[in-house]
């Protein structure tokens, strides 16, 4: 089996996990993260078992240094906590509680026709775009 072939079965398997497990259904998520009101824990299975497969799955890429088509892994060093690592990852967390989406399970939900995922993939690429062309600039 080729490599596109194979890398194609693993998205479409780790989609209709996304699906399966409530990932792209917005209204979950966000039961999920409303740890102060009507609660849903059942998330946190999902992300425990995410865990644990990235766990092993690090832990045998750092031991080999390839995939399992022989190709070099270049996984990232360890690096500082930055103040623009903490102002994205309040903005992701922010975007994420108010739309019940992240990048992944909203891509996910747009290709499998969820009406909902329209307007956070449009606003997801605008912000990227904003970000490419205006980072750097404001940055200086």
């Amino acid at each position: 089996m080729t490599k596109h072939m194979m890398t194609l079965i693993a998205g479409i398997i780790f989609g209709i996990g996304l699906i399966l497990s409530g990932m792209t259904n917005p209204s979950k998520v966000i039961g999920f993260l409303d740890i102060t009101g009507n609660w849903d824990p059942s998330l946190a299975f999902v992300m425990v078992g995410a865990i644990l497969v990235g766990f092993f799955g690090f832990r045998k890429a750092e031991q080999t240094n390839t995939t399992l088509f022989c190709e070099p892994i270049h996984l990232p060093g360890k690096t500082h906590i930055s103040k623009e690592l903490i102002i994205g990852s309040l903005l992701f967390g922010a975007g994420w509680a108010l739309a019940g989406f992240c990048p992944g399970p909203a891509i996910v939900a747009l290709g499998a026709g969820y009406q909902e995922a329209i307007t956070f993939v449009i606003a997801m690429l605008l912000g990227m775009l904003i970000h490419d062309n205006l980072y750097e600039t404001l940055k200086k």
